[in-house]
C-alpha cells in the first residue's frame, strides 16, 4: 500500500477524553494536523465524572510530552494521594499518608484534567455533536468515517479513544465488553466539610476502601468539598430491575443495600445512607483476555477502546501513555503504517500483560480484610 506521509495525513481521532484529547496535543505541539470527533454537543454538556491519579510512570510522562506537566501540578491535588483501608466496622487497618512533595500519582478531577487538555489544543480542533456510526473503506486505504448525522469524513488515519463500546473497534475486531459479575452504585456527597463531618474524618483527604468479601465501599475525594462513593457488589448486571426497583428509586434502592449491608456499622454506612441526589448504576465490564487484532491499516486504538479493563487505577494513564506514543511514533515515522505498527509492537504486549494481571480484579475490590488490599 501507499501510505501517506504523518504531515500530509488527513487523522481523525474518535473521542475527547483524555486519550483522544492527548493524542491530540502532542500530534499539533509537533505540527501535525489533526481532528477530533466527539458525540458531546458542547464541552460542558455532562459531568465528566470522578478524580484520576496520574501516576509518574505513564500519565505524567504523557503530560511532559504534551508540555503540561507543570500545569497539571498546578492544579493536581498532592494530599489526595492519601489512602486508608478500613474494615466494616470503620476501623483503621492500613493507611498510606503522602510524603511532604510526592508527585507518584497526584488526583486531579477528570474535568479539570479534561479542561486543561483542550485549552491546550489549536481553536476548531475537537468538533462536538458528531456521533461515529461506522468506520468503512478498503483495507489498504483511504477509510470512511459516517456520523449518525448522515455526512461523512475521508481519513488516512483514524484513531479509536472513544472507550468501552468503541465504534472504531469494529473496524478491526469482533471484541465486545463483557459483564465482570461486580456492579458500582455511584452515589455524590457535597460540602463534606459542613454536612458531612463525620464522612470526612473517616475518609480523609484522598480515599478509603473497606470490603467483607461479597461487597465493599470506595469512597474518593474530590475537589471543591465534593465526595464520590463506589458501592461495590457482586450481582446480576441486571439487579435494580430484577430487585423490582429502577435506578431513580433512591430510597427503595438504598432500603436494598441497607439489608445488603447489614453487618456493616452505623459508621461506614453513612457511604450509603447521607448521599446527596441518586445513585448512578455502572456495572464493570472489560474485553476478553488477552485483546489483541491484526494489523490494519489506517486503523489504530488507544485506552479503553484497545483494553478496558477492571477500574484498578491504570485506565487513564495507560490511555495517555498509548496516546503519547502513538503520537511519538507519527511524528517519528517516514510513513502512517509504518508509524501504527511501530505503535502496536510496544502497546498490545503491555496491554496484554496488564490485563493478564488485573483480570478477575474487580472481585479483588471486594476481598476481606486480612488479605491484600486491591492496587489504587
Amino acid at each position: 500500500m501507499n501510505s501517506s506521509t504523518p504531515t500530509s495525513a488527513r487523522i481523525g481521532i474518535i473521542g475527547a477524553g483524555p486519550g483522544g484529547l492527548t493524542c491530540a496535543r502532542i500530534l499539533q505541539r509537533h505540527g501535525i494536523e489533526v481532528t477530533v470527533y466527539d458525540r458531546d454537543p458542547d464541552a460542558d454538556s455532562r459531568n465528566q465524572g470522578g478524580s484520576l491519579d496520574l501516576h509518574d510512570d505513564d500519565g505524567q510522562i504523557a503530560l511532559r510530552e504534551a508540555g503540561l506537566l507543570e500545569e497539571f501540578f498546578a492544579l493536581a491535588r498532592f494530599d489526595g494521594q492519601e489512602m486508608r483501608h478500613l474494615d466494616p466496622v470503620g476501623n483503621l487497618l492500613a493507611h498510606h499518608v503522602p510524603d511532604e512533595g510526592e508527585k507518584t500519582k497526584p488526583e486531579i478531577d477528570r474535568g479539570q484534567l479534561r479542561d486543561l487538555l483542550l485549552r491546550s489544543l489549536a481553536a476548531g480542533t475537537v468538533q462536538w455533536g458528531r456521533t461515529l456510526e461506522s468506520v468503512s473503506g478498503p483495507a489498504d486505504g483511504p477509510r470512511w468515517l459516517t456520523f449518525t448525522d448522515g455526512t461523512t469524513v475521508e481519513a488516512d488515519l483514524v484513531i479509536g479513544a472513544d472507550g468501552a463500546f468503541s465504534r472504531v473497534r469494529r473496524a478491526v475486531s469482533p471484541a465486545a465488553p463483557v459483564y465482570t459479575g461486580v456492579s458500582f452504585l455511584e452515589a455524590h456527597f457535597d460540602d463534606m466539610e459542613t454536612a458531612h463531618p463525620e464522612l470526612s474524618e473517616l475518609v480523609g483527604k484522598g480515599s478509603a476502601h473497606a470490603a467483607d468479601g461479597e461487597r465493599g465501599l470506595f469512597a474518593q475525594r474530590n475537589s471543591g468539598g465534593h465526595m464520590r462513593v463506589y458501592i461495590m457488589q457482586r450481582v446480576p448486571m441486571d439487579w435494580i430491575g430484577a430487585k423490582g426497583l429502577t435506578p431513580d428509586d433512591t430510597e427503595g434502592i438504598r432500603a436494598h443495600l441497607l439489608d445488603a449491608y447489614a453487618e456493616w456499622s452505623p459508621h461506614t454506612l453513612r457511604m450509603i445512607t447521607d448521599n446527596d441526589g441518586p445513585y448512578v448504576d455502572r456495572p464493570i465490564l472489560a474485553l476478553p483476555v488477552p485483546h489483541t487484532w491484526e494489523h490494519a491499516p489506517g486503523v489504530a486504538l488507544l485506552g479503553d477502546a484497545a483494553h478496558l479493563m477492571p477500574p484498578l487505577g491504570v485506565g487513564v494513564n495507560l490511555a495517555m501513555l498509548d496516546a503519547s506514543e502513538l503520537a511519538l511514533a507519527l511524528v517519528g515515522s517516514a510513513t502512517v503504517d509504518d508509524a501504527v505498527r511501530a505503535y502496536e509492537k510496544t502497546m498490545l504486549p503491555r496491554s496484554v500483560e496488564i490485563a493478564q494481571m488485573l483480570e478477575g480484579g474487580a472481585e479483588h475490590m471486594l476481598a476481606a480484610p486480612g488479605t491484600e488490599p486491591f492496587p489504587t
